[in-house]
């Protein structure tokens, strides 16, 4: 089959990187892809602006199935395009990507759905904000209603912090217009976990368990970042817990969003919080996460493209996803200045070193210039490895980490860790 891949970061290229070989791929096209993607895929690149630009895509290169990378396109509307030519995608239409489109809609749909998430209140002017203040202890969270890649959500520890965040949220000045309206909800304490599944409208196909690690510093310090690093084990969830998620709100959204119209079809993502009174939603996101599908696809075996069309074609019901044991890992290495504005052009070297140290290197920021590749993001690469138990899996990650080099650098020292705390 001819598969086209929609995205140019890390998520992307590490989806590339597995479905590449494979022998149901005749032909893999990503689109705008970037300099690694390139290296197992044709790219296209500028891509394509809108929804139905890229339908037109797909339709010109005879793309049997199409996969969607990040967000924006799903949020805008690229699936519905591309059912409208009888097109082939993996993915959720605008209706059901509002899950992650908009914070309100995803909280007042949770309450609707009676999936366990945190108490909120929603609010649109900085009155009302300060009044909702009052309701939630201290530490509490804000978040953005929009998209804000991955920086719209803040815990706030005092109440003046609390406050001015509010206001810069809603006035426009942190997020933009994704902070015009905002949900204050109450701080959930406990482990975090990424419970990521695959759905065919109906049916799903769950994934491993991953972990997050989004503060930009060790010990979660630091403001939320897109995401500094993952790792995926089979423990980070027990049998019982994972089908507490699965029927408590894994099912409940497949079929509360089938019920009211919008069936879910795609990488419904459930960040969750796994609290003395059971697992409750952090978010919604509507794709695979970033950095967590670097190592899920690790440590997927089997044909990817086989169960992806299976998924667009509503026939998941037999599809099964197999896993190697060994644990997973992925560093992201970030630019200087990131989270906030960062510093980009700067020549990488060592990538070569790094994966014959054993580690699969996936950009997310970099591009090729006249003096090579240099980073053109924030995050710019995802060191990922994997091993025969996690101390094993982090140890080799983070000696390709080492290998190598771009001015400015930085990244977390401790990703993995608190599996390591809870399992030796």
């Amino acid at each position: 089959m001819r598969v086209l891949l929609i995205g140019s970061g890390g998520r992307e290229h590490a989806m590339a990187w597995r479905l590449a070989g494979r022998a149901s791929v005749k032909k893999l096209y990503a689109t705008p892809g970037n300099p690694g993607i390139a290296q197992v895929a044709e790219c296209i690149s500028p891509s394509p602006a809108g929804p139905e630009d890229l339908a037109r895509l797909a339709e010109w290169l005879g793309a049997d199935v199409t996969v969607v990378g990040p967000e924006a396109p799903l949020v805008a509307g690229a699936v519905d395009a591309f059912r409208a030519r009888g097109l082939a995608i993996v993915g959720p239409t605008a209706a059901a990507a509002r899950l992650e489109g908009s914070k309100v809609f995803a909280k007042e749909f949770m309450a609707r759905a009676r999936i366990p998430t945190a108490r909120f209140v929603t609010v649109e002017n900085a009155e009302d904000g300060v009044v909702g203040l009052d309701r939630f202890p201290l530490p509490v969270v804000l978040k953005a209603d929009g998209l804000a890649a991955g920086k719209g959500v803040v815990v706030a520890g005092e109440r003046r912090e609390a406050e001015q965040v509010l206001r810069a949220m809603l006035a426009g000045e942190y997020v933009g217009a994704a902070g015009r309206r905002v949900v204050i909800e109450e701080c959930l304490f406990g482990e975090e976990v990424s419970f990521i599944v695959l759905s065919d409208g109906l049916n799903v196909a769950a994934l491993e368990p991953t972990q997050d690690h989004k503060a930009v510093y060790d010990g979660d310090q630091g403001p939320n970042t897109g995401g500094m690093g993952a790792y995926c084990d089979s423990r980070i969830v027990t049998g019982s817990e994972r089908r507490l998620i699965l029927e408590t709100i894994i099912q409940p959204v497949i079929e509360h969003m089938a019920r009211e119209g919008h069936p879910f079809q795609g990488f419904l993502y459930a960040g969750l919080m796994m609290t003395s009174e059971g697992p409750k939603v952090l978010e919604f996101n509507v794709r695979m996460g970033d950095p967590e599908a670097q190592p899920l696809m690790l440590r997927l075996e089997g044909d990817f493209a086989e169960v992806l069309c299976a998924a667009a074609h509503g026939d998941l019901a037999g599809a099964r996803l197999a896993w190697q044991d060994a644990p997973s890992v992925c560093v992201v290495m970030a630019s200087e200045g990131y989270p906030g504005t960062p510093r980009t052009g700067v020549p990488v070297a060592g990538i070569e070193a790094a994966e014959a140290a054993g580690a699969a290197v996936f950009h997310a920021g970099t591009k090729l210039s006249q003096d090579g590749l240099v980073t053109s993001g924030g995050r710019v690469l995802g060191v990922t490895a994997s091993g025969a138990d996690l101390a094993a899996a982090i140890q080799r990650a983070y000696a390709a980490v080492e290998q190598i080099r771009f001015e400015g650098a930085h990244y977390r020292r401790d990703i993995g860790v608190k599996g390591l705390k809870r399992w030796g």
